[in-house]
Formats: structure tokens, C-alpha cells, sequence
């Protein structure tokens, strides 16, 4: 059996991650919680409340789509855990249309939940972040948003090179407190990728898999830990970062 990888720094945190129902997301606020933190999943799945059961944490229903409501769960959430010391953002969406059909409520979509909903947290974050003394955000992007690959459609590709932007601004901007990365992970198990690799023919998915050197699409845990490093003291000193967990694609 793989040893269990601890992050001991972890204990008694208070950490957000959006998108925690499911895949990478309730990968890590797994890993957190057995590492002694305290979890709040921000999600608008309706197993939400199980979720939150199963990993140890606490759910709070909202759909990042909708900016008005990002701020009071926020605000609930540092009531309800009695502060904030990081922030997850991994909660996104995909399109894939080619550019003929992306229309433009499909591309607002994903900017809103890809990178407004992530600024939008931030942004409400900050004072508890601030007052942690160790605040820490991660913020789940993606390979294709350093390289765009055919399929996955200009509006996931710009939300998430967006987000790698937004990502080194507001590590400038709340340096020295608040610690701000980045995270580019390639094709992971999840149920966005696998109901996108379910589509595909065999040719297909073969093609799509031989672009990564590894020769296979991650476990959502395997990003999920690179994630909690981020978050950890034992990245103290790493800020404004683009980190690559993508099977060697984009081969940095």
C-alpha cells in the first residue's frame, strides 16, 4: 500500500474548495481533511450534502455562475468555520464547441465560472486570508490554458489562461500575507473529462492519451496532492507560481 502523504502545517486550517463534489476537488478536500483541516465545499451539485459527509467537511450550495451570491457564502463560510485560511479554486466548466458554434452565452458561461467565480472568492476572502498571517490560494487552471489543445474550445482555453493572469496579479498584490499559485493539471479522471472521453471514438481517445508522456490521464488524488503542497508551509516560500501536473504535455 502507497504511504499516505501528510502535510502536518494543515491542522486546524480553514480552507475553501469550490467545486468539491466531485473529482479533483473532492480529491483534495479529502486530503485536507485527514490532514486536520477544516473543509468547506462550495459546489451547486445536489449530492453536495453527502459529499460533505463522506469527506469530513461542510457543504455550502452556490452556483459560481451567479456573482451575486459569492460574497455571502463567503462570509457564511469564515462564520461557520470561525475564519479563513485558504482558498481551492477548482470548480469549472467546459464547452468544447469550435468557434462557428460557440455562442455567446456558452462563452460567459465559462468565464463566469472559470475565472469570475475564482476572483469573485478571492476577492471576499481577503480580510480572513489576511488576518490568518498564512493565507494561501491555489488556483486550479489547466494545461490547456498554456496550450490549447483541438476540442477543448477557445472559451475553456482563455477562462483558464485568464485565470493564470489573475493568479500572478494577486500574488503581487497581497504579497508578503497571502500566498497565490497556480495549478495546470492535464486530463484527469474526472466526470467533466471522462464524460468528454466517452463521446470519442477509440481512435480517438488513443490520440488524445498519446499527447502525454506518462501515457495516461491522472487520478483526480494525484493532482489533489500537489494542491495541498501549495496550500502547506512546506511551500512557504512559493508564490506567483505556474505549477505543471500534466503527464509531461505541455513539457515544461
Amino acid at each position: 500500500m502507497e504511504a499516505a502523504i501528510t502535510f502536518p502545517s494543515l491542522g486546524g486550517r480553514k480552507i475553501i474548495v469550490t467545486g468539491g463534489a466531485s473529482g479533483i476537488g473532492k480529491a483534495t478536500a479529502e486530503i485536507l481533511v485527514a490532514n486536520g483541516a477544516h473543509v468547506a465545499l462550495l459546489d451547486v451539485a445536489e449530492n453536495l450534502s453527502r459529499v460533505a459527509a463522506e469527506v469530513g467537511g461542510i457543504g455550502f450550495h452556490v452556483d459560481l455562475a451567479e456573482p451575486s451570491g459569492i460574497a455571502r457564502v463567503v462570509q457564511q463560510v469564515a462564520e461557520k468555520l470561525g475564519g479563513i485560511d485558504g482558498v481551492v479554486n477548482c470548480a469549472g466548466v467546459v464547452g468544447g464547441a469550435a468557434l462557428p458554434q460557440l455562442d455567446l452565452h456558452t462563452w460567459s458561461h465559462a468565464l463566469a465560472v472559470n475565472l469570475t467565480a475564482p476572483f469573485l472568492v478571492c476577492q471576499a476572502a481577503v480580510p480572513w486570508l489576511v488576518e490568518s498571517g498564512k493565507g494561501a490560494v491555489v488556483n486550479v487552471a489547466s494545461g490547456v490554458g498554456l496550450q490549447p489543445t483541438m476540442g477543448a474550445g477557445a472559451d475553456y482555453a482563455a477562462s483558464k489562461a485568464g485565470l493564470l493572469g489573475l493568479t500572478r496579479a494577486l500574488a503581487m498584490e497581497l504579497a508578503p500575507t497571502v500566498r497565490v499559485n497556480a495549478l495546470c493539471p492535464g486530463v484527469t479522471r474526472t466526470p467533466m473529462v471522462d464524460f468528454v472521453l466517452n463521446q470519442a471514438t477509440d481512435e480517438q481517445r488513443d490520440a488524445f492519451v498519446s499527447r502525454y508522456p506518462l501515457g495516461r490521464p491522472a487520478q483526480p488524488e494525484e493532482i489533489a496532492r500537489v494542491i495541498v503542497f501549495l496550500l502547506s508551509d512546506a511551500a512557504s516560500f512559493v508564490t506567483g507560481a505556474t505549477y505543471t501536473a500534466d503527464g509531461g504535455r505541455t513539457l515544461h
